[in-house]
This record gives C-alpha cells, structure tokens and sequence, in this order.
C-alpha cells in the first residue's frame, strides 16, 4: 500500500488549487482525476466570470492551465475514480482506487464539484443518449436544423439555450416559474435572442419517443393544463448537485 501526506479527490478548478498549494508546500500528494478529468468547466464554453480574464477564456483552456500550472510545481495526477475512502482512522485516512488499488494518506482533500441535476423521470432516463442531454457542448452539433427543448431557468439553463442556437432551428426554455432565476446578463441574452422562445410555469411530465426523443409532455403547473412540444433534443439544465 502507498502512503503518502495527501490524497486530492477531483480535478476542478478547486482540486487544482489545493494542488497548487500542496505542490508549492512540498508534500508528497496525488491527485486522482475522476470521471472527468478537468470537472464540468470542461464542457463549457466560454467563462466570463473567472478573475483575470476579462474577455474570457474557454473553460477546456481555463482547465488546461490550471493543470499545466499545477503539475508545473510538481503535481502527479493519476486518472483513476475513487471507490470508497475509510474516515475512521484519523491521520491513516484508506482511499480505495476503481482499479483496485489501496493508499494510505495523512490527509484527503475531497473536492468533487458538480454533477447534472436529472428530472427524475423515467422517460428521461430510458431516452438519455438517445435525445435526452444534460451537455449542450457535448450534443449541440447532433441537432442542426432541429427543435429541441431546453429545461430550467438558471444560468446553466441559459448557456445551454445561447449555444443551442448556433446549431438548433428552434430552441424551447421551459422554466417551472414566470420568471427566471438567472443572473440578470445571461438572462437578458436568452431573452434578446430570436431563435428562443419560453414557456413558463411548467414542467416537463413525460419524454415522448420510444426509442430517440420525439418531443416532451408539459404540465402547467398554475392550471393543470397539458400540451405537447415536437422536439428532437431535450436539454436537461436544472442546475447540479
């Protein structure tokens, strides 16, 4: 078994800060990447929001020199997944690796990030990969010349909508509110934009298809009402745990 000072559970932005620290410390640490590697900033496009940037960066880019900078000082990442980590014995802390690998470390720094929020439906869930999405950068480009529909009101849920449009003929916001929860620029973008419509107060029932997405069943929820939206893509974008 490895024993080590430090074990870094995720390579997001905030895993490769403690790296940056942990390598400039001189510890003797490992990083374990996860199931993706550079953590959900990977499949975004373009960041506004991360200081130094003031045009923004591409957060493939942003990632890749935050691991650049990070192994530059030493930092040694090992792209496995972390199965089970023991907690019960202080400063002997056991992370048990998918490979099957154990490593023993003085402490663990857990910083897993994000993952998508699903709707919960097993529609959803039976037509994921066939139409159903939680990543417009990863899927947009199947859908040109579509419909496809884009569900939630926040900022996530905006990006989404603005990058479809570079590919959909037509993108749908459902949002189970009358108004949205974005930050007021991503908001007013969506808004301005010709080729998005919304449709609010309302909530995705059922994914229609059987075997790829044909549209979704929405359920008002101030009146009850039901009505179906034709649509080749579903973008899930509720926020994320």
């Amino acid at each position: 078994m490895r024993k080590i000072d430090l074990v870094i559970i995720g390579t997001g932005p905030g895993g490769f800060t403690a790296a940056i620290y942990a390598a400039r410390a001189n510890l003797n640490f490992l990083q374990i990447s996860g199931t993706l590697p550079g953590g959900l900033l990977t499949q975004t496009t373009e960041v506004e929001n991360f200081p130094g940037f003031p045009d923004g960066v591409e957060g493939f880019d942003l990632m890749t020199r935050m691991q650049k900078q990070a192994e530059k000082f030493g930092a040694v990442i090992e792209y496995d997944r972390v199965s089970k980590v023991d907690f019960s014995r202080k400063g002997e802390f056991e992370i048990e690796l998918a490979n099957g690998e154990a490593i023993e470390a003085a402490c663990v720094i857990v910083s897993t990030g994000a993952s998508p929020r699903w709707l919960g439906l097993p529609s959803e869930d039976r037509l994921k990969n066939h139409g159903v999405s939680a990543c417009a950068t990863c899927d947009g480009a199947f859908y040109r010349n579509q419909d496809v529909v884009v569900v939630g009101g926040g900022d996530s849920a905006m990006e989404e909508a603005i990058f479809l449009t570079n590919f959909a003929s037509s993108v749908t916001v459902v949002h189970r509110r009358d108004a949205l929860r974005a930050s007021r620029i991503m908001a007013e973008r969506a808004q301005a934009n010709g080729k998005i419509r919304f449709i609010w107060n309302s909530a995705v029932a059922e994914v229609l298809g059987e075997k790829e997405v044909e549209g979704v069943l929405l359920e008002n929820l101030v009146n009850g009402e039901k009505q179906k939206v034709a649509c080749k893509g579903v973008f899930v974008a509720p926020g994320h745990v």
